[in-house]
């Protein structure tokens, strides 16, 4: 009340600084976790750079009407970045509709209330978990374009019988598999997958490490890769610098999934080391002490949108990220004997159980002569346990 905030002494951009900068000091002292909060106007910049740079021939086709979805929506930031962005990079004519859910029954205030003000449809705005009760299950609709920051390392076990009772579902959003309880960033990309429209969508999701490697073979969240990745929806994934968010320096990435990729990316996926773009901030806000300026987040989409290999950028066929995980038995050897059963089959040391990853590539059998053979000339492989 003591500070004049009228918009002629404080931009747009300064008043959402401050508002960040409020939501940092209370999500500190609120002790929220990891990822439930803010999402930095620097990340979603990029974030829909990267969703909607490839699609301006599209967009600027006469009378163009789009949809916009935000599973997590939080206060609408993304989504209000998404629909500015098209505004000033593609025609003020485009008509974007913005749709949204949100758990926490403030921020969705916050977010209806926004949409009021600005004249958009705050209708479209939902209350609830996505996970158990998706606010457009009703009218089954589907989404051109959708943004995300799920939070993450955060448990669904509250929307555990629900979701688990629809994994059983043939055509559910999560039968291809669920992660592993304590986090649900991989749902909520799932829950995104099965909006898509026929005709093409485009996903950007802001997820950490956990998504790309918790999981061994046939567990839940290699399950829904390798769904993602035969299906060839993964486009592209651009790991952020770290200390990018305002309550956790881990590293964090932005996939790119779609179901309309380009003749010359069919079958294959970009990786881009995007970990050196940012610029030290000239005082940390809380755990941010990194920022990508608008350079940066121009140089990073065209690294992506040029598709060549470089310093920066790797491109692998979708076969390179699978492997076939082969149990290796050896037999139990007491007193220098090797000791054989009944039916003169060797007794199994478990104790010396192992298995091997071989990537999808190569020949298993080929794999095995050269690579396991010379170090364990006794061994076998139990191809039952593939």
């Amino acid at each position: 009340s003591e500070v004049d905030l009228h918009p002629s002494k404080v931009d747009n951009h300064l008043m959402g600084s401050i508002f960040e900068e409020l939501l940092r000091k209370f999500s500190e002292m609120s002790n929220e976790t990891s990822g439930e909060h803010y999402t930095p106007r620097d990340i979603v910049n990029l974030l829909v750079s990267l969703v909607f740079s490839p699609e301006i021939d599209e967009l600027s086709k006469p009378n163009k009407i789009v949809s916009l979805y935000d599973p997590c929506c939080g206060t609408g930031g993304m989504l209000t970045v998404g629909k500015r962005w098209i505004r000033e990079n593609v025609s003020k004519d485009v008509e974007v509709n913005m749709f949204g859910q949100e758990l926490n029954s403030q921020t969705y205030s916050i977010c209806k209330s926004d949409f009021l003000i600005t004249n958009e449809q705050p209708e479209h705005i939902k209350l609830g978990s996505t996970l158990s009760k998706d606010g457009y299950q009703d009218t089954n609709r589907k989404f051109d374009y959708m943004i995300c920051n799920p939070p993450y390392g955060v448990s669904w076990k509250k929307d555990e019988k629900y979701v688990k009772n629809e994994s059983k579902e043939l055509c559910g959003r999560f039968s291809v598999g669920t992660p592993r309880t304590s986090d649900g960033q991989l749902l909520f990309l799932q829950h995104m997958i099965s909006k898509m429209e026929p005709s093409g969508s485009r996903i950007g999701i802001v997820l950490n490490g956990s998504p790309l490697f918790s999981g061994d073979a046939g567990s839940g969240e290699s399950e829904i890769r390798k769904w993602i990745i035969e299906n060839d929806w993964l486009e592209c994934i651009v790991q952020l610098p770290d200390r990018m968010f305002f309550n956790t320096g881990i590293s964090t990435y932005i996939w790119i999934v779609t179901n309309k990729k380009s003749t010359e990316r069919k079958g294959k996926v970009q990786l881009i080391d995007g970990s050196s773009f940012s610029t030290s901030m000239k005082k940390n806000l809380g755990d941010k002490g990194k920022e990508i300026n608008q350079t940066q987040i121009n140089d990073l989409c065209e690294i992506y949108k040029n598709f060549k290999e470089g310093e920066f950028c790797k491109i692998y066929s979708n076969n390179f990220f699978g492997y076939t995980k082969v149990t290796i038995e050896q037999p139990l050897i007491e007193n220098g004997e090797t000791i054989i059963d009944k039916k003169g089959n060797y007794v199994i040391d478990t104790s010396k159980r192992d298995s091997e990853r071989i990537p999808l590539e190569d020949n298993i059998d080929d794999y095995f002569k050269k690579e396991v053979k010379p170090h364990l000339s006794d061994s076998w492989m139990d191809r039952s346990k593939v």
